[in-house]
């Protein structure tokens, strides 16, 4: 199945033979609502092919897959197929009348069900680009935006898309009828030099824009500059978190249920805090007693952001015997960007830290922005546009010195 694109794109060949295959496809590996699962839900709209002969599926037909002891078990209406490694559905036509529905998410083009570490089920989409970005544009950007604003984030989208063309893109598709951005920019991406750029962009800068380099390294580039955003309305943000989340003293030690019993003052940082240490090696199933350190430096960027912090906290864990073990993890005076995915994305939401403060039972920390700050910011494209700007000044004021190009094969 390492060759299904190549064999996709020679079934469009001959379905489409007056070249609408000159555009781009993209490859998505479908895991934001999918998840790591061993089963999926199926039904297909329209008919499909399949590249094995004793495979066939049915139109109206719901179908179950899951993966057990490294294959794939197919049932629906009765029947039931056996599948060694992946399979892949290709539509008879490409078009909106042929969809798959997974988990009851339709996804336009071929779709390559594979077999990942050994348990999981992971479905691979492969589609034409500009389909990508009608599907993907509306979940960047509110529908309500202006039409310039929705340029903008399209341009971005399909340049970022057009630069990593070559990876498999992690990222769900839901195809939806919202094509008017997407036609009237149809092949236009983002250059610097005759080359496609890294189109980087986050919902809010939080009114001051940040440089490439402070937050992956590497060399800073002229089109991504340090500079006061007068457009993004900032988004102010706060969070407290609680010093204690869980008292020893005041455990029922006795009652054979206690584990169950007890939960943690701040569920939301702390399930964040659950999922990280899950995917560090520990058990699934922990509890988070106390945040005894956590500290905000106030050595800043010339960005305004904030560099370094320091966390300490303090967890049980309980293994598969029943065994349950104190541990304790600890980062001092490291960088902040080790901190944040410990607390969670969507509750410390940027690096752009206007207060710190703590009174003994907790801290509370005030900042500004959501997400990295580098490029453009979603929401000063909206402020913008709605000031009449152009999606052309728009870009020109994120990625400063770069340049529109459209790179539609024209042949």
């Amino acid at each position: 199945m390492r060759y299904l694109l190549i064999i996709f794109i020679l079934f469009l060949s001959f379905l489409f033979p007056n070249g609408v295959i000159a555009d781009e496809m993209v490859t998505v590996k479908l895991v934001n609502y999918i998840g790591d699962t061993n089963e999926l839900d199926l039904a297909l709209k329209g008919e499909f092919y399949t590249l094995d002969p004793a495979l066939s599926l049915k139109e109206g037909v719901n179908y179950q897959l899951k993966v057990n002891d490294g294959s794939i078990r197919i049932e629906g209406e009765e029947k039931t197929f056996h599948i060694n490694e992946s399979f892949a559905l290709i539509p008879k036509t490409y078009d909106e009348n042929h969809v798959i529905y997974i988990n009851d998410r339709p996804y336009l083009g071929s779709v390559e069900f594979q077999i990942e570490d050994g348990k999981n089920v992971r479905p691979v989409n492969q589609l034409f680009l500009e389909d990508y970005l009608k599907g993907v544009v509306p979940f960047e950007v509110y529908p309500s935006w202006e039409l310039e604003t929705l340029k903008a984030q399209t341009l971005a989208a399909r340049t970022y898309a057009v630069t990593h063309m070559k990876k498999n893109m992690d990222d769900t598709i839901r195809f939806q009828v919202y094509g008017k951005a997407v036609d009237e920019t149809k092949g236009e991406v983002i250059t610097y030099k005759d080359r496609p750029i890294d189109a980087f962009y986050s919902a809010s800068n939080g009114g001051m824009t940040e440089s490439n380099k402070n937050v992956w390294g590497g060399n800073a580039l002229s089109y991504f500059p340090i500079k006061k955003d007068p457009y993004d309305p900032t988004h102010p943000w706060e969070f407290t978190l609680n010093r204690s989340q869980i008292v020893l003293d005041e455990i029922n030690w006795d009652d054979h249920n206690w584990w169950d019993e007890i939960e943690e003052v701040d569920t939301e940082i702390t399930a964040a805090m659950k999922n990280w240490l899950y995917n560090k090696g520990y058990s699934s199933d922990i509890k988070i007693l106390s945040v005894t350190d956590f500290e905000i430096t106030p050595k800043q960027l010339s960005s305004e952001r904030t560099e370094e912090g320091a966390l300490t906290v303090e967890f049980l864990q309980r293994l598969l015997d029943g065994t349950v073990l104190y541990e304790v993890i600890n980062f001092e005076n490291g960088n902040v960007n080790r901190i944040r995915p410990l607390i969670g994305g969507n509750v410390f939401k940027s690096y752009l830290i206007d207060s710190f403060t703590e009174n003994g039972e907790a801290y509370i920390v005030k900042g500004r922005g959501f997400g990295h700050g580098v490029g453009m910011s979603q929401w000063g494209a909206q402020m913008m546009a709605e000031q009449g700007k152009s999606y052309e000044e728009i870009l020109q004021f994120y990625y400063p010195g770069t340049k529109i190009k459209n790179v539609t094969n024209s042949n």
